[in-house]
């Protein structure tokens, strides 16, 4: 690891963000709410990957169906095909790597499903400096779309962008709605937020720092948002929607997000790479929502490409 970051340094900001995320919400649940189960793993000298992490799990709560937060912190012989696509010359080079990877799936449907995660990634080409680059961000993905909610969403993504330079946020914000989507379908997954890889432009304490500040926006971002829907009535109508637009999310995550390939290929644990995947999903076969309705809004005018701040 590079003089310059200290990987301890980086390990403890993500272990206390991770505590920290999951006691919110678990206030946010309430005390007749559910809680997290913690999951301390290792793996050890035997096995492909050498490492520890924490998965902490909730389900069928009061607030949220399924909310999964891990952190992990993993070495490994060689860097897998998907994390050098972009970096043919760390192709073969070992590893370590760590993050926070969070997906909270909400019962109410109108209550948006989000995602975040910070990650560090460290090669060591044979006869080079160690590499370390940082990647992560946050998206959200509305069943019903609220535009109240999205800008405020991209906003707090924004702000946390600013103190960094003012071209971050476009940057990240384009970098999001290309990678979160669905291109076998043509498909936005959600209404974005803010996304980067492979990033060191800023140097490595100042690149850590901006990680720090994205990890520690996303409460604020996504909070207030929950306060302010999970109360709403709905219907069995909107949870067969709810369903199927899940549905979307497991397509996404299993066919095209590099994390995922990354888990798998490199021999990560395979229940916790898989803990962003919805309790409940299914599939309709060429299904048409009424023109004007809710259901056809959320395709006509949240899943596109728009200047949400």
């Amino acid at each position: 690891m590079n003089q310059a970051l200290n990987a301890a340094q980086v390990r403890d900001y993500l272990l206390a963000l991770q505590a920290r995320i999951t006691q919110a919400l678990e206030e946010v649940e309430g005390a007749e709410g559910a809680r997290f189960i913690s999951d301390a793993w290792h793996k050890g000298a035997e096995e492909r990957l050498q490492g520890d992490g924490i998965t902490k799990i909730m389900e069928d709560g009061r607030v949220f169906e399924r909310a999964g937060c891990g952190f992990s912190h993993v070495r490994g012989a060689q860097l897998p095909p998907s994390a050098t696509q972009d970096r043919p010359e760390l192709a073969g080079a070992p590893f370590e790597a760590m993050g926070v990877s969070l997906v909270f799936h909400p019962v109410n449907p109108y209550v948006p499903t989000v995602h975040m995660n910070v990650r560090m990634i460290c090669a060591q080409p044979q006869g080079k400096d160690a590499v370390c680059r940082f990647g992560g961000g946050m998206d959200l993905t509305p069943i019903y779309g609220f535009e109240e909610d999205a800008q405020h969403f991209h906003r707090t993504c924004r702000d946390s962008l600013v103190p960094f330079g003012a071209d971050l946020y476009p940057r990240f914000k384009t970098w999001c709605d290309e990678y979160f989507y669905l291109k076998h379908r043509d498909e936005q997954r959600g209404i974005g937020g803010i996304f980067f890889d492979d990033f060191a432009e800023l140097g490595q304490q100042q690149s850590f720092a901006m990680l720090q500040s994205v990890g520690d926006a996303f409460l604020g971002a996504y909070l207030p948002i929950v306060e302010k829907r999970q109360a709403m009535p709905y219907g069995e109508q909107q949870v067969q929607f709810q369903r199927y637009r899940r549905g979307r999310y497991v397509e996404f995550n299993l066919v095209w997000d590099r994390g995922t390939h990354f888990g798998l290929q490199s021999g990560g644990r395979t229940e916790s790479i898989l803990l962003s995947m919805p309790r409940h999903a299914q599939w309709s076969y060429q299904r048409q929502d009424p023109a004007g309705s809710p259901e056809a809004q959320l395709t006509e005018q949240f899943l596109v490409r728009r200047d949400w701040v």
